[in-house]
């Protein structure tokens, strides 16, 4: 690995679930199977620094995300309902329980918790420019050092994962981007 990922570094893998990685998925991204092949070969080399978020259905209808839940009513699907289950070759990526957030950004209190203030974190996961973009910005606004590994994210659109790690590509030091062969080089 690089001198930038080093023993104290963490690989989180966002949301890899069914409803983002089925092609029959509303928010099923084309490009999660190469994606994922990258966050396997990378996991390979975290042992068990490895943490796994999905995002689940449970936010409160009286907020925002009812009119979310109104504008995306496919997804509007009890929690224990298959299309928010880990992919089959994910469920073995991390010794650790999976994170279940309702919101787009994974960051907060429960991966601090485990990972420690300042934390070395290489970012994974789909959608690029969704929960990987919002957990990135709120990870790097909390003091942690993030990685964000372009060929190991999956967006919505080609245009939508170019825009986002465009976006990401803004904020260095605390926030930069690398392939999987630079981060395992």
């Amino acid at each position: 690995m690089t001198d930038a990922v080093g023993d104290d570094t963490w690989l989180i893998v966002v949301d890899p679930q069914n409803i983002f990685a089925s092609p029959d998925s509303a928010w099923g991204s084309p490009f999660f199977p190469q994606a994922f092949a990258n966050v396997r070969l990378l996991a390979g080399h975290f042992d068990e620094r490895v943490l796994v978020t999905r995002w689940m259905p449970t936010a409160d209808r009286s907020t925002s995300w009812g009119d979310y839940f109104a504008a995306w009513p496919f997804a509007d699907r009890p929690a224990s309902d298959p299309l928010f289950d880990l992919i089959d070759e994910a469920r073995d990526l991390s010794p650790h329980p999976t994170l279940d957030l309702p919101t787009f950004g994974k960051w907060g209190d429960a991966i601090e918790a485990i990972l420690g203030r300042g934390a070395r974190i290489v970012l994974t996961g789909v959608s690029t420019d969704c929960c990987v973009l919002s957990t990135a910005l709120a990870a790097a606004d909390a003091g942690a050092h993030v990685t964000v590994v372009s060929d190991a994210c999956a967006g919505s659109t080609e245009e939508n994962h170019a825009a986002a790690l465009h976006v990401m590509g803004l904020y260095p030091p605390q926030l930069t981007l690398a392939t999987t062969a630079q981060v395992l080089g």
